[in-house]
Parts: C-alpha cells; structure tokens; sequence
C-alpha cells in the first residue's frame, strides 16, 4: 500500500511571512530569557525544562496579539529562535561551573567570558550541523514513525493559536508572580524562603522551600516523576544520615577528618549529608546515567545506523523541503573544529577535537532519534556525558596528560559533547514543528544558529555574574550535575574519590533498577537537598489533585513556566545587585519579620494561584468554546 503524501499546514507552495526582523528578533530576546532562566534554575536543582512551548505561546501573544500579525510562521521562527537558549543553557550548565569550582580551590585559571562563549557556541553550531544533514531521513521519512512529542505538541498549540486560542497572559502572570515571590524572600528578606522542622529522634531535619520555580517543575514533571525525586531524597535524609549520626560515633570517615559525632554536632544533618551522602548521590547519579544509555544501546546503535543511511536521501518537492546547503553545513562545521583546536583560550589537543568529531556527530544523531522516540526529557544526556568524561579523562590519562590543563580539557571536550547532543535534540523537535506547519527548513536552521549564537553570547555573562553573586557549588548555587562531572573527571584523574560512599550509591541505583523504578529521579532527588525534592514533591501532588478533580487545563503549565522563567531572571537581577553591592540596602530582615507563618502563608498562595490556572483555565476554555 502506498504511502499517502503529507500535507503541511502552509501548504509548499504557499508563500508567507517567516523569517522577519519581528520573528527574529522576539526570537533572540526569548532565546537571552529562556536561556538565562534554564541556567539558574539548572544551578540551582539540577534540572531545566523545555522552553519551546512557553516561548511558542509568548510568541502568539506577541506575533498575533500585541502586533496584529496573522503568519503561523513567524510565530513558529520565534519558538524555533527562543527554544535554542535552553538548550544551550542545559548543555553549558551541567559541565562548565566545575571549571569555576576548581578555579575557587585554585587548582586552575578561572573561566573568562570568551572561553565560556566559544565554548557554547562550538557545542550549539556543531549541534545544528550534524542534525541537518540527518532531517529527511528523521523527520520526513519517519513522519507517522517517530512521534517527536514536544515538536508535536508545540505545532499544535500554534496550530490552536490560529483558531483563537489563548495563554501568553499565563505564562507572563506566572513570570510576574514568581519574581514578586523572589523579591520579597531573597531581595527584601522579610519572609523565610524554607521552613525547617527538627527531628532530634533521628538526628535530622524535614525541610521545605517555597520558591515557586521549584513548585512548578513538580508541577510540570508530575506527580510520579516528582514523587520518585522526593523518595531519593527520604533515603538520605530519613535512613542514610540517621544511620550515619547514630552509629558512627567517634568514627573518623574519610572524605571528613574529624569524628562523626562532631561533625552532627557543628553542622548538624546538612554537614552529613555534605561530607557524606551527596558522595553516594554522585554515585547513584553516574550509575543512573550509565544505566539508561546502556539499557538505550540497541535503540541507539539502530538509530545511528538509520540516521547515517538517510544522509545522501534527497528530499523532493519544493520550499518545504529546501535544508541548508550542504556546503555550508560543512563550512560551519569545519570552522567549528578548527576554532576548537587551534584556540589557544580552549585547551583541547588534536586528540580532543578528533574526540569530539566522532563522539559528537555520534551523540548528535542518536539523540536527535530519540528525542523522536521518547522525547527531550526521557533522552539520556547526562548519561552520554558521563560516558563521555569517562573515555576522554582515561584516555588523557593514558597519553600523559595529568594535572590541572587536562582535567580541565576533559571538562570542555564533555561540556561540547554535552551542548551537541542537548542541542541537536532541540533542532529536531523544531524541525518537527516546522514541518508540520510547513516551514521552510531552511530558514529555520538558520534561526537555530542565530538562536545558539545569542544564547551562548548571555549564557558567559550570567554564568559569570551568578558565580560572582553567590558562587557555584554554595547553597543558593549547588550546580548539582557539574559537580558530579567534577567528581568524575577527578576521581579518574587524581584517585580522590571516596570510592567507597561512591558505590554504594552505584549499587542504591542498581537496587532501585532491579525494582523497575526509574533509576535517575531516585538519584537526583539523593543527591539534592531535602528542601529541594520537597518542594518539587508538594508542585506533583498539587498536579495529582488537579487530575483527579477532571480536565487539567493547558493553562497550569503555561503557568507553571512563567513561574520557572520569572524566578529565574529575578534571581539573575538579584544577582546583579549583590555584585554592585546594592542588595544589602533592600533587606528589610531587621526591621520586619514575616516568620513562619508569612512562610506558610506565602506557599499556600502559590499553591492556590498553581491550582487556579490547571482548574479555572479550563472552565473559561469551556465556556469560550
């Protein structure tokens, strides 16, 4: 039977507004937001979350709503544009602040602006290149295969946008609400941003934040995903730490060097989980990774070899198949791995760069596949990272290379492959879109590069501004998953590691795996503070309750993103603020007080807004229809 040919919205032969001076610019400024917002909210938990359709549905607002123009295209240019900054900020944020962390030890130089640029950008623009040569065979061949679910989901709510559909007010009340929430709790200080209760019995604590960006990615993940991340984190701070405190006594572990019993006594539960559980968290997190790329092995070898079959296929028909040429597909490319050899600012040897082309282009197609698979949040980047730092930290071993520069190297050769992988995921979720709509593929690839190249310009500043505010690896900061890579990089270079808390987090994951848990939100809910998981837990439950009361309203996520986006780029401005020394003249702490009840009072709120727009919104949908 005869496959039918599939028609686009915008029909090939159809001509319409797409790549303007509005689409692309509202594309850069959602790409500079987007990117920022995902760094700080991935320093500060370990985790991003998509941008594309939150910047789709800004891009409506402003594309239909604020302008008055009527081209579906332009609004997908801007999503395809804006939705680049998260995953340049994923890929850049889960590696590069362990250069940060050894320039603090004084193990290395720290970063400058430029190394942190040219690194994102030789990650992004080798990401989009790899990809396109790979699109007719992923997304025009398989088209009915392979389902693409956010590049789906993101062409259809532009698709609903055509046919009156409202919620960019959402995301930006959302936005306004999370840095109020920012504002008064860590600018004006008048109101606790966690509530702690003690447990003497067990020689721990049950703590929660209340910051509205942690709520909203429970929210967004939901509540199984945000319950196995809160079960990490009762492990450790409801089993491992009390067993830690009672039973070692006088017991001088290492990495520590004073007695447990002192340790408990001086820094309480928070200096255990420091010195010891986030060891095993560390070693829970790598062998969660390594679990999901290994049990990913037939999908990925077979998505290799298919993507690799379809790169000489030829797309036929018009505009809505007309990809970059392929000459300057190889040029950029080409210019990329030249950069990256011969700059003396990035410290990768021939051996890195050929590292990278093969590990790269790799990486690059399995996760564009699988991202059609399962999609961006199931593809299993960090793993690939880790497999990566691994190989590449032995191998340098191996050919010599020790100490600071090559510890160093094998961070920038992850951090590139880790910003490849991230970003080629993210080309072929857009693509998707654009071909469903009926973009020209084009002109969208070349948004992809203007998209990477104005993230990876912010994604420098804000690294560098959020490092010098609060500095990574503190409370506020935690760069959970760059610390792993840290420890990883060291531990196969230096020998530091305590090898023996790392594996038992290795065999808590292989445990949890044989249980056919979902190994990974385990890890991280481990590795992260209790206040962190909790918090994220109490934005699950509020979805579950939402779900079980009847339609949940498109609205709740939208919401919930504004609250990720406004918490990030309040937290990015009070940052700047401390750095030009302003911030202390806004604390009100001495002088007002809210408590524990202000505490209270303040979650309770954003509980009730999170609520209101999964459940009202779907009513006012209902009765607009």
């Amino acid at each position: 039977m005869k496959k039918e040919k599939f028609t686009p919205y915008v029909p090939s032969e159809k001509i319409t507004p797409e790549f303007t001076a509005v689409s692309v610019i509202s594309g850069i400024i959602l790409a500079v937001v987007f990117g920022a917002a995902n760094a700080y909210l991935g320093l500060r938990v370990g985790l991003t979350v998509s941008a594309s359709i939150p910047a789709a549905v800004i891009s409506m607002g402003v594309i239909r709503g604020l302008l008055k123009r009527e081209s579906i295209l332009e609004s997908n240019m801007v999503q395809t544009i804006g939705s680049a900054g998260e995953s340049i900020a994923a890929g850049a944020i889960f590696t590069l602040p362990a250069l940060f962390l050894w320039a603090k030890e004084g193990t290395a130089p720290f970063p400058d602006l430029w190394e942190i640029f040219f690194i994102a950008l030789c990650g992004g623009l080798l990401g989009v290149a790899f990809m396109i040569p790979l699109r007719n065979a992923l997304i025009v061949k398989e088209h009915g295969v392979l389902p693409y679910p956010e590049g789906t989901a993101c062409a259809e709510v532009l698709l609903a946008g055509e046919n009156g559909g409202r919620g960019a007010a959402s995301v930006f009340i959302g936005m306004a609400a999370a840095a109020a929430v920012k504002f008064i709790t860590d600018g004006l200080r008048i109101i606790s941003g966690a509530v702690t209760f003690p447990i003497k019995a067990l020689k721990t604590h049950f703590s929660v934040e209340i910051y509205p960006a942690l709520l909203g990615v429970g929210y967004i993940c939901g509540a199984k995903i945000s319950s196995y991340m809160f079960a990490g984190g009762v492990l450790g701070w409801f089993v491992l730490i009390p067993a830690i405190s009672i039973f070692g006594g006088d017991t001088v572990l290492y990495p520590a060097d004073v007695p447990i019993s002192a340790l408990y006594e001086t820094g309480g539960a928070s200096a255990i989980w420091s010195s010891y559980i986030r060891y095993m968290g560390a070693g829970a997190v790598a062998a969660g990774g390594l679990i999901s790329l290994i049990r990913s092995f037939p999908l990925i070898f077979s998505a290799f070899g298919t993507a690799v079959k379809g790169i000489g296929s030829k797309a036929t028909g018009g505009r809505t198949d007309r990809n970059l040429d392929i000459r300057v597909t190889l040029g950029i490319a080409a210019a990329v791995i030249l950069l990256l050899w011969l700059y003396p600012g990035i410290p990768i040897s021939f051996l890195g760069t050929a590292f990278i082309v093969l590990f790269g282009f790799f990486f690059a197609a399995v996760s564009s596949r699988m991202t059609g698979l399962v999609g961006s949040s199931n593809n299993p980047v960090s793993g690939m990272t880790i497999a990566t730092l691994l190989v590449c930290t032995f191998l340098l071993k191996l050919t010599g290379e020790t100490g600071s520069r090559a510890m160093t190297a094998a961070i920038a050769i992850g951090s590139v492959i880790c910003i490849i992988a991230s970003v080629a995921g993210d080309t072929s979720q857009d693509l998707k879109t654009g071909y469903i709509l009926g973009a020209t593929p084009s002109k969208q690839q070349i948004g992809e590069l203007i998209g990477v190249l104005a993230a990876s310009a912010a994604i420098g500043g804000v690294m560098l501004l959020l490092n010098a505010a609060w500095g990574f690896g503190s409370e506020e900061l935690a760069a959970p998953q760059a610390t792993l890579m840290k420890m990883i990089v060291e531990g196969v270079m230096n020998d530091t590691l305590p090898w023996q808390l790392v594996f038992m987090g290795v065999f808590i994951a292989i445990a949890v795996e044989i249980l056919g848990i979902p190994v990974l939100p385990v890890a991280i809910g481990l590795y992260l503070p209790l206040e962190l998981t909790a918090a994220i837990m109490i934005g699950g439950l509020v979805r579950y309750f939402a779900e079980r009361r009847g339609n949940v309203s498109a609205k709740g996520v939208l919401f919930c993103s504004g609250l990720i986006a406004g918490e990030g780029l309040a937290g990015i401005l009070l940052a700047l603020l401390a750095v030009i020394g302003v911030s202390g003249r806004l604390d009100l702490s001495g002088r007002l007080d809210l408590g524990i009840i202000g505490t209270v009072i303040m979650l309770a709120g954003i509980v009730a807004m999170i609520l209101f727009y999964a459940l009202r919104g779907n009513d006012n949908e209902k009765n607009n229809s």
